[in-house]
């Protein structure tokens, strides 16, 4: 006995373990079971346009005349079968050149639930099809529109009592025949008569196997299988997939399109994880001198997202092997929601501003930044971004604008600043400023200008401005490289002396990745930003006084993670919006005097923090 409980134990746990590590299916809004259709405002069109390929509506026969509706209470003189469903289901199949969609290869079915006494309702709408030619006659015509009947149904055994072209929905207690099964739709089943799971995390092991048993063995039949009375979110959605059920019931077709549609921009696989840095914390968290200050920010840079590339890391990071840690609350001064003009100047200069201010109070006036509070210790600065060098987050640290879309006054303002390195794109604004003598003041300030990361490269002295092509910092997705690393590398080089340096880099295009509600964007431009962390605390390790904090100006796409596997790096989610959230963000410190950075605060402590660790050894 015990020998067989063990063997069904372990049969159990190699059904559940193949359960959980099978491919995925690949389901669409074609694979959508719209349920109870007529109860949407406004009945098959709205599932029809979703790409619904099962359509359900249930029926009476009242007067000689077949009514949609739930129960007789719901019955009006207008709501008929024909009417709502199969005179616009022909009309559509005629404009789409006799198929039900104009696609190629979309389905679709339409359920006849009837309520009740079929043996007179079917009669009734056998002979309305007839009307419609080869419309619904999926036995003369494979492009048909097909007819499944469910809830009240004749035994199979009558099934052949019926035009071959009338079929039926199945269940998994009935045994049919091989001539039966011809006239079976698809299998289907209460979900509640297997778990008591309610749609939310994933049903229990046990329930699980039952799921994928039942599900399995209309597979066997070679026919589709769906669970009627499921939750409607994504979750349930992605669990339901991944058991292997065929149709996805549902009461929000256009929800479920916009899932499925989108989900090629919703799910990523990093196949292999690429190498985390080990830190030494010789000095971490000590109260001893504090030299210098790299400050990273992940724009658009939340929780979730740090955690999506964790998973698609295969389970590590460098920024989450960071010890000390804290939150930053993001809101601006006239929003709950900061923008990153807003928040970036928030730690630029350490005050709440209006959403798209650059450098300047609520006021309207110029505030003083970190670079130049800065410069009055003799600490050089640095600014570097995988964007446009004078959009909002850089342009805080230097800027002083109304608006963060004065993208060429954001430019001249430049020559008013104490930043020795600056490093991104937009060459136009600077290039083809308004004020021609721009450059040539520039260049007298003793700035030497760079068009690549190369030129960049070759530098060993002085103020840098590096003028990047836009194709330079185009998506990591799309070829970029590691513009990031070698910028902060070099960067670090060329600032390096007695005094100290403070620079900030930012990860720009997490946020764009948030804002287009692609994961893989999201994902890659973390990973990128990530393995410019690794290099900050190499150096710090290496240098032993300096700082390193790593945070995000605000949150983008208001994430969530669904199913994920750091085993296969493979992470799916969703957006609840395309706009910035007012999602706390992380804050990650390494090095001497880190531990100031724990707990929870205003963005603009940030700008306190950094100068109180600098402050005490000028």
């Amino acid at each position: 006995m015990v020998i067989k409980n063990l063997f069904q134990y372990t049969l159990s746990l190699c059904l559940l373990f193949s359960l959980q590590a099978g491919a995925q299916s690949v389901l669409s809004p074609n694979s959508g079971h719209s349920h109870n259709d007529y109860h949407q405002n406004i009945p098959l069109l709205k599932a029809y346009y979703a790409g619904m390929g099962s359509i359900e509506a249930d029926v009476f026969l009242k007067n000689g005349q077949l009514y949609v509706a739930h129960d007789t209470t719901e019955i009006t003189e207008d709501a008929t079968l024909k009417k709502l469903y199969l005179e616009p289901l022909a009309k559509l199949y005629a404009k789409n050149g006799n198929k039900p969609y104009a696609k190629a290869g979309m389905k679709l079915q339409l359920v006849v639930d009837i309520k009740t006494d079929y043996q007179h309702v079917l009669p009734v709408l056998i002979a309305q099809l007839k009307a419609y030619n080869n419309t619904f006659n999926s036995s003369k015509n494979p492009d048909a529109i097909q007819i499944a009947i469910s809830g009240d149904m004749p035994v199979p055994a009558a099934f052949k009592n019926y035009p071959d072209y009338i079929s039926f929905d199945g269940r998994p207690n009935v045994k049919y025949t091989a001539d039966q099964l011809k006239q079976v739709a698809m299998i289907s089943d209460d979900l509640k008569n297997y778990t008591d799971w309610n749609g939310k995390g994933t049903p229990t092991p046990g329930d699980a196997i039952k799921l994928k048993a039942v599900i399995d063995q209309a597979h066997q039949m070679k026919k589709p299988f769906r669970f009627w009375a499921s939750q409607d979110s994504p979750n349930t959605w992605v669990e339901l997939e991944k058991l292997g059920v065929d149709w996805i019931n549902t009461d929000v077709p256009e929800k479920l399109r916009d899932f499925y549609t989108g989900r090629d921009k919703l799910t990523y696989t990093n196949p292999i994880a690429y190498p985390v840095y080990t830190p030494s914390y010789k000095v971490d968290g000590l109260k001893k001198r504090v030299k210098n200050v790299i400050l990273l920010i992940g724009d658009g840079m939340g929780l979730a997202q740090i955690h999506a590339g964790w998973i698609a890391n295969h389970g590590d990071l460098n920024m989450t092997r960071m010890q000390n840690s804290g939150f930053s609350q993001t809101g601006a001064a006239n929003s709950g929601n900061t923008d990153s003009a807003a928040g970036g100047s928030a730690m630029a200069m350490g005050e709440k501003t209006n959403n798209r201010y650059i450098g300047m109070g609520t006021d309207g006036k110029p505030r003083t930044n970190l670079p130049d509070t800065l410069a009055g210790y003799g600490i050089k600065s640095g600014l570097i971004s995988s964007g446009d060098i004078t959009d909002a987050t850089p342009a805080a640290f230097y800027a002083h604008q109304s608006d963060r879309s004065y993208s060429k006054a954001i430019a001249k303002d430049f020559l008013n600043g104490h930043v020795d390195v600056l490093v991104g794109s937009n060459q136009k604004s600077f290039l083809e400023n308004p004020d021609a003598s721009l450059m040539g003041r520039l260049k007298n300030k003793g700035y030497t200008l760079n068009g690549s990361i190369e030129e960049f490269n070759k530098q060993s002295n002085g103020k840098q401005l590096v003028l990047l092509p836009d194709s330079a910092t185009r998506p990591v997705k799309d070829g970029r490289g590691d513009m990031l690393v070698q910028s902060l590398k070099k960067t670090i080089a060329l600032l390096t002396n007695k005094k100290g340096f403070f620079i900030m880099a930012e990860g720009a295009q997490i946020d764009y990745g948030g804002h287009s509600n692609d994961l893989k964007y999201v994902v890659t431009e973390l990973h990128d930003f990530d393995k410019m962390v690794s290099a900050a605390i190499q150096f710090a390790d290496h240098d032993g006084e300096t700082l390193v904090v790593v945070t995000a100006d605000h949150e983008t796409g208001g994430l969530t993670l669904l199913e994920a596997s750091a085993a296969d790096g493979r992470i799916q989610g969703e957006f609840s919006t395309n706009d910035h959230t007012n999602i706390m963000v992380p804050v990650f410190a390494y090095g001497p005097q880190s531990s100031e950075f724990r707990g929870t605060y205003q963005n603009t402590e940030i700008f306190k923090k950094i100068l109180k660790v600098l402050a005490p050894y000028r």
